[in-house]
């Protein structure tokens, strides 16, 4: 394959001791000019600086499996996307295999797998694997999904959840086509199994794979799967995000940037910041998230994020920004609510958070800046119209009024941070060069 038609997308949490081992594996293919994208969720021990030198980009992202997958993808120049877990390997014979499917019209696929324990249970499990996907079209992560970016991005990626997001991926993607069963074979790690007493994860397995057919919320399978994804610190009332969005449609979303992107490339850009902010805001775990759309929620990108994140979708009144943001806040109830756009691709999880700290901790009201003198987000304990009326919105007064208006007010208020979003081309042009910088190891 020629340069950057394939990258591998690798999710990778606190895996030091094994990461310089399973990136060296890699090395031939990348010497084919394979691309190899490392996304961090976020590592204590040296993982992403072990990685740097042995990927092609080392990049921060979202902790959570899908979340990172989906920050992978968005970083990656890749024509094919292929997302590798940590504890598993590519066979020799995995390039050409995959070439060969891709060549002959495969939108996506899997490879066999097998669990590289000794245990006997271990054969009978990954047979299993393998032919239940050959008669499903459902594939798990453990088998190295592989799938055409056009048809990636057009399902919206990875869905945002704690559990489950490789079988729900799939089920969208076979609505569409069947996979292809490659016979090559990933080696994936019986760690997993050995850890927990393999039938007991058998079991285990079965049990929530049954539970999520039926319905059951990935949140509290997640739990009894053994993710904590709840964040540290945040022990008081769960705390909405609101994401207000715009649907990524030619000619309508970005429009100050159809100069330099063109309306196809702008809206290309609405598509991955929207993707990139909810993953974010999944990503802090701090509450339910909710999405805002404009002009509706009919449009083909909301629905397929509704049905495969189970987002909750709103429609955004056809008023001012002012007067949208404070329905939004009014319709949220009395409740402490985060409210953010999706044109800020520093945002990370960790703003969220202190974030709703501040309100926790009393404070009224919390922003997040931006360098042209508005702010990104807003948090409020409860609904506040008057903080939104009368303000210059689209000027370099906004924070300024907004101050002057929570001093009239007699409220109390924090500003926790202060970060740039993408509004003008030389905003475009800032994320591509941290982009292009961080290619060449940590950021």
């Amino acid at each position: 394959m020629t340069q950057a038609e394939l990258s591998i997308v690798m999710p990778v949490l606190n895996e030091a001791p094994q990461i310089a081992a399973r990136l060296q594996a890699l090395q031939p293919l990348r010497a084919q000019g394979v691309e190899l994208i490392v996304a961090d969720g976020g590592s204590s021990d040296g993982t992403a600086q072990l990685a740097a030198p042995l990927a092609d980009r080392v990049l921060a992202a979202p902790r959570g499996r899908a979340a990172q997958m989906n920050a992978g993808a968005v970083a990656s120049r890749g024509r094919i996307l292929l997302f590798l877990h940590a504890d598993s390997a590519l066979p020799e014979a995995a390039l050409p295999a995959l070439r060969q499917a891709i060549a002959g019209g495969a939108d996506w696929g899997r490879f066999d797998v097998r669990i590289d324990g000794r245990h006997p249970l271990l054969r009978i499990v990954e047979r299993m694997m393998n032919w239940r996907s050959r008669l499903t079209g459902i594939a798990t992560g453990d088998q190295a999904i592989f799938v055409r970016r056009e048809v990636f991005e057009n399902l919206g990626g990875y869905p945002e959840l704690p559990l489950m997001e490789d079988i729900a991926l799939c089920a969208a993607l076979k609505r569409r086509t069947a996979p292809a069963c490659l016979r090559e074979i990933v080696t994936t790690s019986a760690r997993r199994w050995e850890r927990h007493g393999v039938l007991r994860t058998i079991l285990l397995m079965w049990w929530l794979r049954a539970a999520w057919f039926l319905g059951a919320d990935p949140a509290r399978l997640a739990r009894r799967y053994g993710y904590r994804p709840r964040a540290a610190g945040l022990d008081s009332a769960p705390i909405g995000i609101a994401v207000m969005a715009k649907a990524p449609l030619a000619g309508y979303a970005k429009t100050r940037l159809i100069p330099a992107l063109g309306a196809g490339g702008a809206a290309r850009l609405q598509r991955q910041l929207t993707l990139r902010t909810l993953a974010t805001a999944h990503a802090a775990g701090i509450g339910p998230v909710t999405l805002w759309c404009a002009p509706d929620v009919r449009q083909r990108f909301f629905r397929a994020l509704r049905r495969r994140c189970g987002l909750e979708l709103r429609v955004q009144t056809e008023l001012d920004l002012g007067a949208r943001m404070a329905h939004i806040f009014a319709e949220h109830g009395k409740r402490p609510l985060l409210l953010i756009g999706t044109d800020c691709p520093a945002l990370t999880p960790e703003h969220l958070r202190q974030a709703a700290q501040a309100l926790h901790d009393g404070a009224d009201a919390a922003f997040i800046t931006t360098e042209d003198g508005g702010y990104f987000l807003v948090g409020l304990r409860q609904p506040v119209a008057e903080l939104f009326a009368g303000i210059d919105w689209s000027t370099e007064r906004v924070m300024a009024q907004t101050r002057s208006r929570l001093s009239a007010l007699n409220l109390r208020w924090r500003e926790t941070a202060s970060l740039w979003d993408v509004d003008r081309a030389e905003d475009v042009a800032r994320w591509q060069a941290l982009q292009q910088a961080a290619s060449s190891g940590w950021q």
